[in-house]
């Protein structure tokens, strides 16, 4: 690791302050579970690090009448456990408890989830973003069994965030606030598919800092269904996010968001239309699930992630339908 600048200030102003208009000049330190090990294998090498933790309006949940506020300092573990956030937003509750470790639900933040870099490990040993070497990418015919099975490139990596999908199913918001001010970002349009290696994966300015998510007020049925390889410190193989408002026993609108298959969270409008107009049934949610599934174009090693995805939008949409709305 090498050695920075170590920067602790009290308010968001001046942590906004301390920032700079060109990534790699100064990065934000929140729970650090990302952070600290992108800068000992020298993928991030700031000059300045910006401890936030220690800024109290980024903390706390609060149900108001615009929404549930959701700080960027609240940890996973708070998410997972606070009453109002399994009443109104279950499927973003379901994500992160979830989350197998419990040193990183008591640590990892919420800002820090949405932040965190590609764990594609081409991006992690060295490669870049986008795995080039000669101008072409070194995924598709390499090791590619946990990469995407949607975009159809140039970036192949999967989004590493556990909270991506149930939040754009919810429609939430991002604050996002620079020196010049706030500005508000749909979760949907946060997170982005690079084109090139000198892009970022996310809507975050290098100025900025993100303070807090706004879930609005709405009356949906919501689930998270995550598979995993085993039930320890590992990332999903595939996810689901769903929301559902119902007229009756019927589907009178749906949100399906993919996860950990593209490399921004997937929205599947084809099966939120599968499963429209119609009551949850084992087979109507099987439809959803196949109709999530049949744009994919996996790799050579990672064909198995279209069985995941389908089963995790199937089994999402039936735990969701058993809620009371």
């Amino acid at each position: 690791m090498q050695s920075f600048e170590y920067a602790n200030p009290a308010t968001v102003q001046e942590a906004v302050g301390l920032l700079s208009a060109k990534w790699g000049e100064a990065d934000v330190l929140a729970g650090g579970t990302d952070l600290i090990s992108l800068m000992k294998d020298h993928l991030h090498t700031p000059k300045r690090v910006v401890n936030i933790k220690n800024i109290k309006e980024l903390e706390g949940i609060q149900k108001t009448a615009a929404g549930i506020r959701i700080g960027a300092l609240v940890t996973m573990d708070e998410l997972a456990k606070n009453a109002d956030v399994k009443a109104s937003a279950k499927s973003l509750s379901d994500a992160a408890a979830a989350i197998p470790s419990p040193q990183i639900r008591h640590m990892g933040t919420v800002g820090g989830d949405l932040c965190q870099r590609p764990r594609c490990w081409y991006y992690r040993q060295g490669f870049g973003l986008l795995a080039m070497k000669d101008g072409k990418s070194l995924v598709p015919d390499g090791a590619n069994q946990y990469h995407a099975i949607f975009g159809s490139g140039p970036a192949y990596f999967v989004s590493a965030s556990s909270l991506g999908p149930a939040l754009i199913a919810l429609g939430a918001k991002i604050k996002l606030v620079s020196a010049k001010g706030p500005r508000e970002v749909a979760a949907a349009s946060f997170f982005v598919s690079p084109a090139n290696e000198t892009s970022r994966e996310i809507a975050l300015h290098p100025d900025e800092i993100l303070t807090e998510i706004l879930i609005p007020p709405a009356t949906v049925k919501s689930a998270t269904y995550e598979v995993r390889q085993k039930e320890a410190l590992d990332w999903p193989l595939a996810t689901a996010s769903v929301t559902l408002t119902m007229r009756g026993n019927t589907v009178a609108s749906a949100k399906v968001v993919l996860g950990h298959v593209a490399a921004k969270p997937w929205d599947s409008a084809e099966a939120a239309k599968a499963i429209t107009g119609k009551a949850i049934t084992a087979d109507t949610a099987e439809a959803a699930g196949k109709a999530a599934v049949a744009s994919a174009s996996p790799l050579s090693q990672n064909a198995y992630k279209v069985t995941l995805a389908r089963v995790a939008v199937k089994r999402a949409l039936l735990e969701a339908a058993k809620q009371k709305a």
